[in-house]
């Protein structure tokens, strides 16, 4: 889809004046956030382990290319295939090689942030492959025609009426009558769906949460189960990965593997945490005939040297999202693009160029709370702040509207007959639209009169 995250603003106005939106969001800011607070309540040293963390991400962006080398290694040694990528373009040419050589009708997926980075399923449309989401909340959005408005929970936006209507639409073929009121039927129904996907699909692609340079391995975990069947049913798998996914070794993973699941969803782990390493070897009866990771590259090698270098350690656990009161307001869709929240505050104008994400930077009330809870320690709200600086350097942007406003305010301020006078008549003004009852519509509004005003008239009172 195209991005519209140079109309945050629009499209913010837009959810708050959702009431479908805002009664899925209801329940949003205590869910995860509780779920979180009492897991690692039973992990006396989980501070410790985000410190860990921090210094595996900054070795690995230290030494990058040899971990990447050592990966590839791996890979080849076991009979598997490194593709490297630059960019979304090239990402997309390489999968849709790598399908058309499977003779590839069908292609079952697995939740992959990296996958909508770069529309691969759009594009495999658009060959005549048939690209189907296996995970339930990416399937729900898929025959919506919708993207993810979450990293972890991508259908959030919607509600159970709102799931069943759809099912109903593009389940044709099924009894019109049928109660989908309760969530499981809803599963059952998805499940009976998908199963024959998962049967006849030729390609198996998926993400990875990590690549493990010592085995050559891609790390996926899921609480579905689905990304395991889309990795060993088909007779290819093709993994899709940016670079800096890369750790040096198991060891490693499973420090990161204990921050993510307690960060994302608040559980110890997470039901499924599966280590794809490799064809499948002779004699072994599961497994793919052919194994290949696509790596992307896609401007993550400027970000090593920029100031967004520390944006490179982010888990994708979606913890500053779920914290976040900006996105509990507006949802993820107000932020036009796959990443939302402020990891997509920072990220988006990176990946997309600042002049289309000039809005994000400035949609945040510096709360603290993302750097706070990040498993990873990202200063999310210092890059923010580095972004807007950069708007006002350059006169763009959210910044350059409120340079003219503080030049208006100024000029204003040192003529105070005319800044009483015109401050009367706004205040005057939006104490007439709010009717006396200080509001319009959800925001407060004067009451018709403003503070000098009220203070010159008590002041005489007193007198």
């Amino acid at each position: 889809m195209e991005p519209t995250s140079g109309k945050f603003t629009q499209n913010a106005r837009r959810a708050i004046g959702d009431q479908r939106l805002q009664a899925a969001l209801a329940n949003f800011t205590t869910t995860f956030p509780k779920k979180r607070l009492d897991v690692i309540g039973r992990l006396p040293e989980f501070d410790a382990l985000r410190d860990e963390g921090v210094a595996i991400k900054t070795h690995v962006q230290a030494n990058l290319e040899f971990y990447l080398a050592r990966f590839e290694e791996r890979v080849s040694e076991q009979g598997g295939t490194v593709h490297w990528c630059r960019d979304a373009s090239e990402a997309r040419e390489t999968i849709l090689g790598l399908c058309r050589a499977a003779n590839a009708k069908t292609v079952t997926k697995s939740k992959s942030m990296i996958g909508e980075e770069i529309a691969i399923n759009e594009h495999l449309e658009a060959a005549g492959i048939e690209a189907v989401e296996t995970d339930l909340g990416e399937y729900i959005i898929q025959i919506r025609g919708e993207s993810p408005s979450h990293i972890l929970v991508p259908a959030i936006h919607l509600t159970g009426p709102d799931i069943a209507d759809t099912f109903k639409d593009k389940h044709a073929e099924l009894p019109a009558n049928r109660d989908l009121s309760e969530p499981e039927a809803i599963l059952r129904e998805a499940r009976a769906v998908l199963r024959e996907k998962f049967l006849t699909a030729d390609v198996g692609l998926s993400g990875a949460n990590m690549l493990i340079a010592e085995t050559g391995s891609a790390v996926v975990v899921t609480n579905e189960g689905n990304a395991d069947l889309v990795m060993n049913l088909p007779k290819t798998h093709i993994v899709l990965a940016s670079i800096e996914k890369v750790m040096p070794t198991l060891e490693d993973a499973a420090t990161i593997l204990r921050l993510l699941a307690r960060s994302a969803t608040g559980q110890d782990i997470t039901a499924y945490t599966t280590f794809a390493s490799g064809p499948a070897r002779e004699g072994e009866t599961d497994g793919p005939q052919d194994f290949h990771v696509v790596l992307l590259d896609n401007g993550r090698t400027e970000m090593l040297a920029n100031d967004f270098t520390d944006m490179l350690g982010c888990i994708r656990c979606g913890a500053c999202l779920n914290h976040c009161p900006v996105y509990a307001t507006v949802g993820g869709h107000a932020y036009g693009w796959v990443y939302s929240g402020p990891m997509g505050k920072v990220l988006t104008p990176d990946l997309l160029g600042a002049h289309k994400a000039a809005d994000l930077p400035n949609a945040s009330t510096f709360c603290g709370k993302c750097e706070e809870i990040c498993p990873m320690r990202i200063p999310l709200p210092r890059m923010m702040r580095h972004w807007r600086e950069r708007q006002f350097m350059e006169g763009k942007g959210a910044a350059a509207k409120g340079k003219s406003g503080l030049k208006l305010w100024a000029w204003m301020a040192k003529r105070p007959a005319l800044y009483r006078m015109a401050a009367s008549a706004a205040a005057g003004f939006l104490g007439l639209l709010g009717k006396g009852k200080g509001r319009i519509g959800r925001l407060p509004v004067p009451e018709g009169r403003t503070f000098q005003a009220q203070y010159r008239e008590n002041a005489g009172e007193d007198q």
